[in-house]
């Protein structure tokens, strides 16, 4: 019989410790690797964008593959959780030599860059794939999944705090004035917490849902993936959910460094106007994160989504009226805006799961891992097209690293932090208009799966 028990805290506390692993990283990615490359690394904006939009294909494939593989594997430990176990050390090498710095050729330090982005990018997909499905079949109740989001994202935005708050003071601090060196150090310490935290996750969670066991092919899994509506839907609005966060974070270094002048001189303690900024929306956003689950129960996940996405994105949006020297209505808005959107990726990874199910409801076949790969690929791949779209908006305004700005080039770094995500964020609230599982559904769905699981049991 399939398990239906309340997931205890320490195991809900040890899923989300996986994503702020993750998070180490990715927020590093999201928010300061645009920055490092251009303004640190030394490489040119348009070609940086290229790099992350080309790169994209090795994900195109290896997304769904490890998806498909991940699905296929059994072990002593489970599908999922062996991958979390090995992969942790690749996973913190990889992200490390991102950071190395090597005395390169400009068109040595472009190759490097290829190189260790598109390794680290394999390493994150072959943990996180894994990662992501272990939610869902580590409970089969949707409720129960949603309460575990909201931990996995209380988890994740805690690393984004450490991050946004503490990068730039330890590259500055450990750097002793020279960036590379301090950059370089201050992933080494993240490397080693984000190894030690997967291992965490590992030994801390159990898979709950065991699917039957059937003979089938890629092609037939692709198949009855490509028949299921809210998952397209998901996808579609993954792509854009992830292309306003990109340029969002893409963008925030340059605005404040150009547009509000930045110099990285303290304010408060250790702290600077930008590191502040992101601090206190990182903490509101976390506040905002830890009332999914009560807002959850009252509301339908549709329409949460949608309501704090549109109202995050006016938020957004406001940033292109705010004058430069009005910092702390900036940081009022931010922190406004962050709160409201805080419930958004508990619910989005809540509702992939949903999708997972609602595929096995439909065609009989649980594909946990390919949902939630390729659903992960439309995150990273949007990712990747805000980032790389930024590169090319720099470059089109006439960006040039460490000089003054142009009014042309501050136009654009204004619009790449502000109109940009908030139009980016309207259509992934629009293309969640169409995701059609609501909780009538989700309890249908639940009895007739949780029927069929131990007819397979005792049949």
């Amino acid at each position: 019989m399939t398990d239906f028990v309340q997931l205890s805290v320490k195991e809900k506390v040890g899923y989300a410790l996986g994503d702020t692993a993750s998070n180490f990283f990715f927020q590093v990615f999201g928010i300061f690797l645009l920055f490092y490359y251009t303004d640190i690394f030394g490489l040119a904006p348009a070609a940086v964008g290229m790099m992350f939009l080309v790169t994209k294909i090795i994900d195109a494939v290896s997304d769904p593959l490890i998806g498909l593989i991940a699905d296929r594997t059994n072990s002593r430990w489970g599908k999922f959780r062996p991958y979390i176990l090995f992969g942790a050390i690749p996973y913190g090498i990889c992200g490390y030599l991102m950071f190395a710095s090597p005395d390169l050729s400009d068109s040595g330090k472009l190759i490097y860059a290829y190189v260790t982005y598109s390794a680290m990018m394999l390493i994150y997909t072959l943990v996180n794939v894994p990662y992501s499905a272990l939610m869902g079949v580590i409970s089969p109740s949707s409720i129960e999944r949603t309460k575990v989001a909201s931990y996995r994202f209380i988890g994740a935005f805690s690393a984004g705090w450490i991050v946004g708050t503490f990068v730039t003071p330890l590259k500055n601090i450990l750097g002793g004035g020279d960036e590379v060196l301090g950059f370089k150090i201050t992933m080494a310490i993240f490397a080693v917490i984000s190894v030690i935290l997967f291992w965490v996750t590992f030994a801390t969670t159990k898979e709950r849902v065991k699917p039957v066991v059937e003979k089938n092919t890629f092609r037939s899994d692709f198949s009855f993936l490509l028949q299921n509506g809210p998952w397209l839907v998901a996808f579609i609005a993954g792509v854009f959910t992830l292309m306003n966060v990109a340029l969002r974070n893409g963008g925030i270094l340059y605005y404040f460094k150009y547009y509000v002048g930045d110099d990285g001189s303290p304010i408060f303690l250790i702290f600077d106007k930008t590191a502040i900024f992101m601090s206190l929306g990182l903490m509101s956003m976390i506040v905002g994160i830890a009332l999914t689950s009560k807002l959850a129960e009252r509301f339908e996940k549709r329409s949460l989504f949608i309501t704090v996405t549109i109202l995050n994105a006016l938020s957004m949006a406001a940033f292109y009226i705010i004058p430069p020297d009005q910092y702390w209505l900036m940081v009022l808005v931010n922190c406004i805006g962050s709160f409201v959107i805080g419930p958004q990726p508990a619910l989005v990874w809540s509702m992939y799961a949903d999708t997972a199910d609602y595929g096995e409801y439909k065609t009989g076949r649980r594909t946990t891992a390919l949902v939630f790969s390729t659903l992960q690929f439309a995150q990273k791949f949007g990712l990747a097209v805000g980032a790389g779209l930024a590169g090319l908006i720099l470059g089109w305004f006439g960006f040039v690293a460490n000089e003054a700005q142009t009014q042309e080039s501050l136009e654009g770094i204004r619009i790449l932090f502000s109109l940009l995500p908030a139009l980016f964020a309207i259509l992934s609230a629009v293309t969640i208009l169409f995701y059609k599982i609501d909780s009538k559904l989700i309890k249908k769905m639940e009895v007739e799966l949780q029927t069929r699981r131990e007819q397979a049991v005792t049949s």
